[in-house]
């Protein structure tokens, strides 16, 4: 792993919890982003000489705060600052006093952040890509595609949001439980969403961003702690914890994707499928279902079967179609029709992805799915239009590569028949 590598690693793990402390210590979103984003230049600065601070997140918390005040101080002329190159030259002074840090000072700070972006006063669209962006550093353009929408779009939601923020006088602390409940649903869906950009790895990177999975497994734990009677809560943990299980089998030794049926099981993670199997279970006892208890049970299914053989498709096409009708998306109904597939045959499941053509004409599965499903037919001509179309709408390379291998099958399906 090269110096670059690591640092980046790094620096995606902590960005939550840095973001989050400078946030409380300096009550604006803004001043705490550029901190951070200081913060991030020294350490590419001075890691790859010193090596990595004990503490990542805490050395970047002190030197962030540390360049932040510089800045106010610079701004306000209260104070006379030395040369830059005298302040430049301190060594690694700031791992030492970070290293001093203790964790508890800013332990709960991502989650006090993550009410704070659930506050009320935001439309539910904008506080769901704030805390995408202040927390997990996603990209407008990432947090466009998790939305389908504009980047233009995403890019107002997050200004309107800093802005209703700051005129409002929102305060940076953990809200009092009658609010924290009212905010639940909210931060669920940030958390799920902060999972998903790094279990799909959509940045584009060659290897999946377990960072953000872990630091969503880790909250989602936190609000279980808060919330021990919740079962979407305990559905939504669950969900997680069984989707990361599988990590370790989804990508081949050249970085390529491989589909859930094609997966070494044995290399699936164990304990985590049992702590999330225990969580689906004690979820169901509560008798109320919810999105999220559904969803996990059907990553349950998945988890339970030994060999792609023994999967039960069609529990999980049952289970697909009491979340679509608690929960209406072609997304949803999307991956019904797969499970469709597998139950009663392609043709069955084009006829109920057809209806989708028009919401999810920009999205990269819709005709990735769709151009199986022809090709299981024996409509090669119409399924290589659908791969063409899937191929032009990739968010990364391996999902182009797949898509690029079910091509070349065709290909050579086409001259084995001339």
């Amino acid at each position: 792993m090269t110096d670059l590598d690591w640092i980046n690693t790094a620096l995606t793990q902590s960005r939550p919890q840095a973001v989050a402390a400078l946030l409380r210590y300096f009550r604006d979103l803004d001043t705490a982003e550029e901190a951070f984003q200081e913060a991030c230049l020294r350490a590419l600065k001075n890691w790859p000489e010193n090596g990595p601070p004990r503490d990542p997140a805490a050395w970047l918390i002190m030197v962030g705060r540390n360049s932040a005040l510089d800045g106010k101080r610079r701004t306000s002329r209260q104070v006379e600052l030395p040369e830059e190159d005298k302040i430049s030259e301190t060594g690694d002074a700031e791992a030492e006093i970070a290293d001093r840090i203790d964790d508890s000072h800013y332990r709960d700070d991502i989650l006090r952040l993550l009410f704070v972006c659930a506050h009320p006063d935001l439309p539910i669209a904008q506080q769901i890509a704030l805390a995408l962006r202040i927390v997990s550093g996603m990209s407008v353009k990432e947090i466009a595609r998790a939305f389908l929408a504009s980047e233009a779009a995403i890019e107002q939601r997050i200004t309107r949001a800093k802005r209703k923020i700051e005129e409002a006088g929102v305060p940076f602390e953990t809200p009092g439980p009658v609010e924290r409940s009212e905010r639940l649903a909210t931060v669920a869906a940030m958390l799920y969403l902060l999972f998903n950009e790094g279990y799909s790895a959509s940045g584009g990177e060659a290897h999946i961003r377990g960072a953000l999975c872990d630091e969503a497994i880790r909250i989602g734990r936190l609000l279980l702690r808060l919330f021990q009677t919740e079962p979407e809560i305990m559905g939504l943990t669950a969900l997680m914890l069984l989707q990361h299980a599988r990590t370790p089998a989804r990508l081949d030794a050249q970085g390529q994707i491989v589909l859930l049926d094609d997966q070494d099981r044995t290399r699936w993670d164990r304990k985590m499928i049992g702590e999330g199997l225990a969580l689906v279970d004690k979820a169901m006892r509560h008798r109320k279902p919810g999105p999220y208890q559904i969803q996990a049970a059907i990553a349950a299914t998945h988890a339970q079967a030994k060999k792609p053989s023994d999967t039960d498709w069609g529990q999980i096409e049952a289970l697909y179609g009491a979340l679509e009708r608690m929960q209406p998306s072609p997304v949803i109904t999307l991956n019904r029709a797969v499970a469709a597939s597998k139950v009663r045959g392609a043709e069955a499941a084009l006829g109920i992805i057809e209806p989708l053509a028009g919401p999810l004409g920009n999205y990269f599965h819709f005709h990735g799915l769709k151009g199986g499903l022809l090709m299981q037919l024996g409509r090669h001509d119409e399924a290589r239009e659908s791969f063409d179309r899937a191929i032009a709408l990739a968010n990364t390379a391996q999902e182009a590569a797949h898509i690029r291998m079910h091509i070349d099958r065709l290909i050579r399906e086409s001259a084995k028949a001339s």
